[in-house]
């Protein structure tokens, strides 16, 4: 009898010790950082977006990164998620309506990040027309900006990482 319960809890420790490791699913990306950049005009001013994706050892995108550009009424040059609040959009996007008591520009495209992360790839983007000039954001909760620019940085950065 004390022969079996020492082997159990020998078994037990093995499985305690040994077996812990998570084991992640493969994904279909070099590892490394890859950003993509896509300029544009808005109301008469010249912007930059990036985007920039991390891919681990597992070929899995890690993180997502979105900013733009964008000069403030003062002239100084910084980017939309550096003004952070002080960019001021979460009237207009109450006002708007879809999303109850609005929100920033940070918090909207943090939600595209998430997606991105979520998803692996851009497949759940949705246009609504056939130029592929507007998208259809009504796939992401709590989205009501053109992020037309921003799905474009992302798909040059995914098509960077891909093997």
């Amino acid at each position: 009898m004390k022969k079996w319960i020492s082997i159990t809890v020998l078994v037990f420790l093995g499985l305690f010790f040994c077996g812990c490791e998570k084991v992640e699913k493969e994904g279909i990306y070099k590892t490394g950082t890859y950003t993509g950049v896509v300029p544009y005009e808005s109301y008469g001013k010249q912007y930059v977006t990036t985007a920039t994706i991390y891919v681990g050892k597992y070929g899995n995108i890690e993180s997502c990164y979105i900013d733009s550009t964008y000069q403030t009424d003062a002239g100084v040059i910084t980017t939309k998620k550096a003004l952070h609040d002080d960019y001021a959009m979460k009237e207009t996007s109450a006002n708007i309506g879809v999303i109850p008591g609005g929100a920033e520009w940070y918090e909207q495209v943090e939600a595209i990040e998430k997606k991105v992360l979520e998803e692996q790839n851009l497949d759940w983007v949705k246009w609504s027309n056939d130029t592929k000039t507007k998208l259809d954001l009504d796939v992401i909760s709590g989205v009501t900006i053109t992020a037309d620019t921003y799905i474009e940085a992302i798909s040059q950065a995914i098509a960077q990482a891909k093997k």
